[in-house]
């Protein structure tokens, strides 16, 4: 696939990843906070996950698309490594 699709799946990747990471933390300093309204922090924790989940599909079928679709996953390790 033509490398800009590629570089800009990438960023992506990394941009979601960072954003993942950050919104745990911010569960964590919830958890962390006698202070911490426990519905708040009940609705963070399932947006957090749910976030992760999504972000995981969304790059799924990304890096899919970004590889040209090819005809399986295995064409995708393959290139990946070759």
């Amino acid at each position: 696939m033509t490398e800009p699709l590629l570089q800009a799946y990438r960023e992506v990747e990394r941009a979601m990843a960072e954003y993942n990471k950050v919104l745990n933390a911010y569960v964590a300093s919830l958890q962390a906070s006698e202070k911490a309204d426990p519905d708040k922090l009940e609705r963070m924790s399932h947006g957090a996950r749910a976030m992760r989940d999504s972000s995981s599909i969304y790059l799924s079928y990304a890096k899919f698309i970004a590889y040209g679709m090819p005809e399986s996953e295995e064409m995708i390790s393959d290139e990946l490594q070759g």
